[in-house]
């Protein structure tokens, strides 16, 4: 099968939708199949079959920067889908009608088009932005075979603000490179607690290190290491805050980590926390935390971190008010046999966002698809 992932944003950073595509694109090139990969303007060429179709500019959305791209070369598009002969065409969304609808317009008639559905914005400005986006793409959309939402949430604000209909998939997670890494040992025996993100005012770093504040007021954290892994237009801000407020035994701050660093802090936490307030639509960082085996992960109870942490209600936090943070923090440091319950819950529970377990149930409606475009070409041809 020869398979194209289309994205109008570029390969250059690691966010959730690229590592969506990279990850299944991985597994099912090593399941024997071609994939490439039809994307805006990037500089990586470590990648096999990377076609960058578009220049691309920088915009703010949702609280994360992105780019955008300018108009794409129609004849260019024409001729890369003419030489490849894609089976199937699988496009991010939303979308822009610069460069994936352009595409989506050039697909052959016996090339299946299939979506998956990333977003669920962060405030009524992004909404309507994703509004008038739904309404351009408009034209494009009745081509899709089938769509895929990443979860609950996503697929509800797909339907009620853009008109997509479409099903659940979740997101994706090679699980075997967390469990096979090797892990150092820890070099400490304090309790250690893992925050990782952006530093931006929806992931919620402030709030948890206000709520860390509190429970150090308190004398609660003599024997916890706290770690804030990332960077962002927040990182200045969060560093005076912990100065100020003498934090500076309890709470380091590492700057961006690797992805094998990543892995190694995650194995090591105690607890793993992301207290985001919103704006998410699903959550591979909590099952990348999962999978390399943090104690606890916990995350803020935004409905796409809701889709992810389900089962047992203490394993998502209030970030709004720090106090109520502080205190479910506490908890789950204090409480062994709660602690435990949740780990052994994660644990049996992130199997199921596998990119082989997902990967295999995505390649099978790709086979369905292009069997019904073969059923309805024959009989166009012979009605």
């Amino acid at each position: 099968m020869k398979i194209g992932f289309v994205l109008d944003d570029g390969l250059d950073t690691l966010d959730g939708v690229q590592q969506y595509i990279q990850t299944l694109g991985a597994w099912m090139t090593a399941e024997g199949h071609q994939v490439h990969y039809l994307v805006g303007q990037t500089k990586r060429t470590d990648i096999p079959n990377v076609h960058s179709l578009a220049r691309n500019i920088s915009v703010r959305f949702n609280h994360n920067r992105l780019t955008i791209p300018l108009p794409a070369n129609r004849s260019r598009i024409k001729k890369l889908l003419e030489k490849e002969a894609f089976d199937v065409l699988h496009v991010q969304m939303p979308y822009s009608p610069l460069l994936a609808g352009r595409i989506i317009r050039s697909a052959s008639t016996s090339c299946a088009v299939l979506g998956t559905f990333h977003i669920l914005p962060y405030g009524s400005l992004q909404t309507e932005g994703a509004r008038i986006l739904g309404l351009l793409t408009r034209t494009t959309s009745s081509r899709f075979d089938t769509i895929f939402s990443v979860s609950p949430a996503a697929k509800d604000f797909a339907k009620s603000i853009m008109g997509i209909t479409s099903t659940v998939v979740p997101n994706v997670v090679d699980i075997s490179t967390f469990q096979t890494l090797q892990k150092s040992k820890k070099d400490s025996t304090k309790k250690s607690i893992v925050f990782l993100g952006r530093f931006v005012e929806r992931k919620g770093c402030m709030q948890l290190l206000r709520a860390l504040a509190i429970l150090a007021e308190e004398q609660a954290l003599d024997d916890v290491q706290v770690t804030m892994c990332g960077s962002g237009p927040l990182a200045n801000e969060a560093q005076e805050f912990v100065r100020v407020h003498s934090l500076e035994k309890l709470v380091t701050f590492t700057g961006r980590v690797t992805e094998t660093e990543k892995v190694t802090y995650f194995a090591h936490a105690d607890i793993a926390i992301f207290p985001s307030m919103s704006g998410e639509s699903f959550g591979i960082v909590l099952i990348e935390a999962m999978a390399a085996g943090s104690g606890v992960v916990l995350g803020g109870n935004n409905p796409g971190y809701a889709s992810v942490l389900t089962g047992i209600p203490e394993q998502l936090v209030d970030p709004a008010d720090p106090s109520v943070l502080a205190a479910q923090i506490l908890r789950v440091l204090t409480e062994k046999s709660l602690a435990q319950k949740i780990h052994a819950y994660q644990q049996s529970h992130v199997g199921q966002f596998d990119v082989d377990t997902v990967g295999r149930k995505i390649l099978g409606v790709y086979s369905d698809a292009i069997a019904k475009r073969v059923v309805n070409s024959d009989n166009t041809t012979h009605g």
